[in-house]
């Protein structure tokens, strides 16, 4: 099986930005054609993740909120002593997402339900310049 390499490229404002990426997905699976083919997402770093959600206002608030709940910025974490650069609950936050994703094509259409996008999660502290790799197996 053929397998392609496309890249996305995302300007960040960091801080749990949460980023649709579903149109660009959306335009490789146009551009390439594809119409039964898997597509394997990877986000380059270990601040950052990548998952499917409802992306709506009042969901990307309540999600921003459970990170904020669940791992914390303000708590004095290991990796924050080590670094001294207080992302420890960004590298966190990013191994419990993850930082890569499968998505399938069938019949020329992104697998994905009526209202679920593929989003982009920048956890770092900083605004970025974040890369996606996206290899295609048609």
């Amino acid at each position: 099986m053929p397998m392609l390499t496309k890249y996305i490229r995302i300007s960040t404002k960091g801080n749990t930005d949460i980023i649709d990426i579903t149109q660009q997905l959306e335009k490789i699976r146009e551009e390439e054609g594809l119409e039964d083919a898997v597509m394997f997402l990877s986000v380059i770093g270990s601040t950052a993740a990548i998952t499917t959600m409802e992306y709506e206002p009042g969901l990307v608030r309540d999600l921003k909120e459970i990170f904020e709940k669940t791992i914390p910025f303000n708590k004095n974490y290991a990796h924050n002593l080590t670094w001294n650069d207080a992302n420890g609950h960004s590298h966190l936050r990013s191994s419990l997402v993850k930082t890569n994703f499968f998505i399938s094509v069938t019949d020329g259409k992104l697998d994905l339900g009526t209202w679920q996008q593929v989003v982009l999660i920048d956890f770092d502290t900083r605004p970025r310049e974040r890369e996606i790799v996206v290899k295609i197996i048609n």
